[in-house]
Order: structure tokens, then sequence, then C-alpha cells
């Protein structure tokens, strides 16, 4: 049998409190964290609550580095941001302060360009099948419906 080690409150804040600093955290993601030390209620409340009290845990900069992080480094449009965040438990309040960290003028240009690459490696030569393709690509990274349309038909329509 494998004994778990045991740790005190104060070291299990300690833990709780690099892992906030090392990157930033939402409560789901700290609480799932805590389950694995099989806290008890009271403990584990007082733990979240000192972690709140000092700042190492804040849901709305959470909220806002995630959106930034998952748009310029991976490209994701609004939808697919708001989708995780909710999956996440943030509040509808901090996804709309969250969203608002993305450029307006960038998420155009991001949507443009993610686009042009795609359609570059495309192979299809039937415009209605491309179109799909890059309709479907678009809709995964979370772009909106509108958005989408329009760029697609300007950027196939351009390569001719």
């Amino acid at each position: 049998m494998i004994k778990k080690k045991s740790f005190t409150v104060d070291e299990l804040k300690r833990k709780l409190e690099n892992y906030c600093v090392y990157q930033d955290r939402c409560h789901k993601e700290v609480e799932q964290k805590m389950r694995e030390f099989n806290l008890i209620p009271e403990a584990r409340e007082m733990i979240l609550l000192s972690l709140m009290k000092d700042n190492f845990l804040n849901e709305e900069r959470f909220a806002k580095s995630f959106a930034r992080g998952k748009f310029r480094i991976k490209n994701w449009g609004k939808q697919r941001i708001i989708r995780e965040l909710k999956f996440r438990d943030i509040s509808t309040y901090n996804i709309k302060t969250a969203l608002k960290e993305i450029d307006e003028n960038e998420y155009l240009e991001t949507i443009y360009r993610i686009t042009e690459n795609r359609n570059n490696v495309i192979s299809e030569s039937n415009t209605f099948k491309r179109k799909k393709k890059l309709i479907d690509f678009l809709m995964r990274k979370g772009f909106e419906n509108n958005l989408i349309f329009k760029t697609v038909n300007e950027v196939v329509s351009e390569e001719k």
C-alpha cells in the first residue's frame, strides 16, 4: 500500500500559491487541485479565501489573460473563448470584460490572415468545397458566422 504524503494546511496553502503564481488560474482549476489532497471542506474554504484575499486567485485577471493568450497565440475567435470561459465557470461579467482585451482591428486582421493562410494550403479546386473547408476551419476556431462568411467570400473571390 502506498502512503500518500500528508501536508499541513500552511504547506498546502504555499503549494497552491505557487500553483497560482506560475500561471493565472480559475477557481475551478484550484478546486480541482485541492481535491487531489482530500482536504476537509473547512480547510478548502479557508485556503480559497486566503488565495483570493492575497490576490493569488483573481477570476477577472484570469479571464483577461486567458482571452488575450488564446486569441494571440492560438488565433481563437470570440465564440470559442466565450465557450471555454463558460466551461471554466467564469461569470458573464468577467467574460465581457475579458473580450474587451481583444482589439477589434487586430481581430479582423487575424481572421483575414488565417483565412488567407488556410486558403493557400487547401488544394481543393472546386470553389464551393474550398469555401466549405474554410468555413469549417473558422467555425472550429470560434469566429462569428457573419464574419466568417464575409471573410471567406472576400478571400476566395480575390484569388481569381
